[in-house]
């Protein structure tokens, strides 16, 4: 039996909802002991890097851990331990609890963001990436099992031999959102959709001057881009007043899936950082299980994930983007074929799937 213990919160973080409901597509019994800390990506990073902003993560932080601690007692009453205990996405201090609390269990660490390396990406420099760092460590120090979602970030890690490689994946409901997507168009202008939270690895500037620069090439699109972020000014700002770009602050989580499926392509990242030449992010997963042609940054390890099921263009760059999105306005046979590549890439990205190198791990070490 695997608890799954943590302040995450797996509708606005999907990644340890996948690995959950893989472990128990494969037949695993899972119990979650889960207090939501109740903060955004976005909210802990600044938290992080901006420290007269930690009072507020602590008190909510030890909030969150007398929960679980009575919930763990209540478990140990009951007499049931563990075999293994995964602690979810963003458990830098969770996972220092758990080691305590689990003892005799297996601790297994979702490390899916390395704390200093996401807060040089967002702007922060010199002692507090330090100190970031010092925190990934003791917590990769604390766990027995790190999961990473790509092989750079495997590297990353100062004790390689703990490192399993488990992709992202998509969560089932993307996949059901493939059924009631979007249909040949016909001579319908294609349809772009972006969603994110405009962190600088994103590239929605980029992504933003490639519109532009393909609509005054002649290009037939409509594009959706969802979120707001850091880089948002700037994109709007690159972007100008395009005809038929809509811009929408953000979109419920449950609803997400719905409206990306209604698009023929979605836009990955095409940031320039560190950071963005060692992810494949969310969003190329989830949108192809939704069935569009992925159009994203052509970097390693989304090249080595979706291999000739997406099509690529270089980081940074507004006129190689421009040039893909031109050609599939253009090609209706050409987006017809991309779709259907990506959905079959996707395919072995389903969460019963991306949990399979985990259980090799753990039935090694049992």
């Amino acid at each position: 039996m695997i608890v799954s213990f943590g302040t995450y919160d797996a509708v606005k973080h999907p990644r340890v909802g996948i690995v959950v409901d893989g472990l128990r597509e494969q037949g695993v019994e899972v119990r979650e002991l889960n207090r939501p800390l109740g903060f955004s990506t976005a909210e802990r990073v600044r938290m992080l890097a901006q420290p007269w902003r930690l009072p507020a993560l602590a008190w909510r932080l030890l909030t969150c851990w007398i929960a679980l601690r009575r919930d763990a007692r209540a478990l140990a009453r009951a007499g049931v331990r563990p075999d293994a205990v995964l602690v979810g996405y963003l458990g830098h201090f969770d996972v220092l609890l758990a080691r305590r609390l689990f003892r005799r269990s297996t601790i297994v660490l979702d490390h899916l963001i390395f704390a200093g390396d996401t807060a040089q990406d967002r702007g922060a420099t010199g002692l507090r990436v330090r100190l970031l760092r010092a925190l990934d460590r003791r917590a990769l120090a604390a766990a027995d099992i790190v999961l990473v979602d790509t092989l750079e970030h495997l590297d990353m890690l100062p004790d390689r031999t703990k490192g399993v490689h488990v992709p992202v994946g998509a969560r089932a409901e993307w996949f059901e959102a493939r059924a009631l997507g979007r249909t040949d168009g016909g001579d319908d202008p294609l349809s772009l959709v972006f969603f994110g939270l405009f962190t600088p690895l994103q590239g929605a500037p980029t992504i933003a001057a490639a519109l532009r620069r393909a609509h005054e090439g002649g290009a037939r699109f409509t594009a959706t881009v969802i979120g707001t972020g850091q880089d948002y000014d700037e994109a709007r700002a690159a972007a100008g007043e395009l005809p038929g770009v809509t811009w929408i602050d953000w979109v419920d989580a449950h609803e997400l899936p719905a409206l990306v499926a209604r698009h023929d392509v979605c836009l990955g990242v095409f940031g320039t950082s560190g950071k963005a030449r060692r992810v494949v992010p969310n969003k190329v997963y989830e949108g192809a299980a939704a069935g569009c042609a992925i159009v994203t940054g052509d970097t390693p390890p989304q090249r080595a994930a979706f291999g000739d099921a997406a099509l690529y263009a270089a980081p940074g760059d507004p006129d190689a983007l421009a040039g893909v999105i031109a050609d599939l306005a253009a090609s209706r046979e050409r987006l017809a074929a991309a779709r259907a590549a990506a959905a079959e890439a996707a395919d072995s990205f389903r969460a019963r799937d991306v949990v399979a190198p985990l259980l090799a791990r753990l039935g090694a070490r049992g």
